[in-house]
């Protein structure tokens, strides 16, 4: 019997300065936010409603001297972060953290897909609350999409369906610049894949964050020191969209059922 498919589970910011970020995004989204309480550990839990969506770390030491800048990035569900890593790297990726334990938490990775670009890897420890359970829908405050801009999209698909069992949706010609695809983690689309355009320098994943209405939103951002990078725009199904970057330099995105 094959496995099913596996979501991302969980989001997080690395960032130059947690304090200020979580301001932004508490008064940008509408989270609230609290520490994690584990001794010696900066890190916030940022939550819509009663459901933690997201946390906030400060820029690992290694990443930051290696040139890394802020950043989200997304968890993927693996049944065992060890194996899932091997394959991974058997697959043509790159392992940038050997898995470790978070305690009480459970165990994850840092990778990348053979074309470059970031995830995690993670498996929730018994009895630690979490269920592996993606968000759904447009749920206010949860990620509501997931892009892939990549260098070979058709590529960087076979992929992550070889690691995860993700399947084709639609596929959208956007003309010039190219086939947008659709992909599925066991239901309706989750996300889209396309070749990245020149201004966005190498592969990685953003993330769309649901909000209320796209010109409320973008006022939010701009009031409270982040950058509108693109949009609003209004996309195939009638949802629109926010490309943007927060005051410490993170790109992120929004949607929202309404301009």
């Amino acid at each position: 019997m094959s496995k099913p498919p596996k979501p991302f589970v969980w989001y997080e910011l690395m960032t130059s300065d947690v304090n200020a970020a979580d301001a932004f995004y508490r008064k940008t989204i509408g989270w609230t936010s609290r520490d994690w309480e584990e001794p010696g550990a900066q890190y916030k839990i940022a939550s819509a409603g009663e459901k933690p969506v997201a946390g906030l770390m400060p820029l690992p030491d290694e990443y930051r001297k290696a040139g890394g800048r802020p950043a989200w990035i997304g968890y993927i569900l693996a049944d065992d972060v060890d194996t899932a890593t091997e394959k991974v790297k058997a697959a043509g990726g790159k392992v940038h953290r050997a898995p470790a334990d978070i305690p009480n938490v459970g165990r994850f990775s840092v990778v990348a897909d053979p074309q470059g670009a970031g995830f995690m890897l993670f498996t929730p420890a018994p009895r630690s609350g979490e269920d592996g359970s993606a968000e759904s829908g447009a749920t206010p405050g949860h990620v509501g999409w997931r892009e892939l801009y990549t260098t070979d999209w058709v590529k960087a698909f076979d992929f992550y369906a070889g690691q995860f069992g993700w399947t084709k949706d639609e596929a959208v010609d956007m003309g010039p610049m190219g086939t947008y695809q659709l992909f599925a983690a066991g239901g309706p689309a989750i996300g889209g894949m396309m070749n990245k355009p020149p201004q966005i320098p190498m592969p990685l994943w953003l993330f769309y964050f649901n909000v209320d209405a796209a010109d409320a939103a973008m006022a939010r951002v701009k009031d409270n020191g982040g950058q509108v990078l693109n949009g609003p725009m209004q996309v195939p199904g009638g949802s629109w969209i926010l490309q943007c970057m927060d005051p410490q330099g993170a790109m992120f995105a929004l949607v929202a059922p309404t301009r």
